[in-house]
């Protein structure tokens, strides 16, 4: 998605409980090279780099939404 000048990655994570942790906390630095590598792999197919950031969005069973922008930092080769 686009936030202004500033292409957003977003994870959207569920848990229908959170007995085991967050839906948040499923986006562990295993997922998040994975995320940074799938955005890598498309910012070299588009034309026009623009700033990106990366962001998740956590949903429980509980019906709470939580957006947490800038969630993680990747860096790009």
């Amino acid at each position: 998605m686009r936030d202004g000048e500033v292409l957003v990655f977003v994870e959207v994570r569920y848990r229908s409980t959170t007995r085991f942790g967050s839906p948040a906390e499923t986006v562990d630095l295993r997922k998040q090279r994975r995320l940074a590598a799938a955005a890598g792999h498309y910012l070299q197919e588009s034309p026009g780099v623009l700033p990106c950031r990366f962001d998740v969005v956590a949903i429980n069973g509980q019906d709470r939404i939580e957006w947490l922008k800038n969630a993680f930092n990747a860096a790009f080769p």
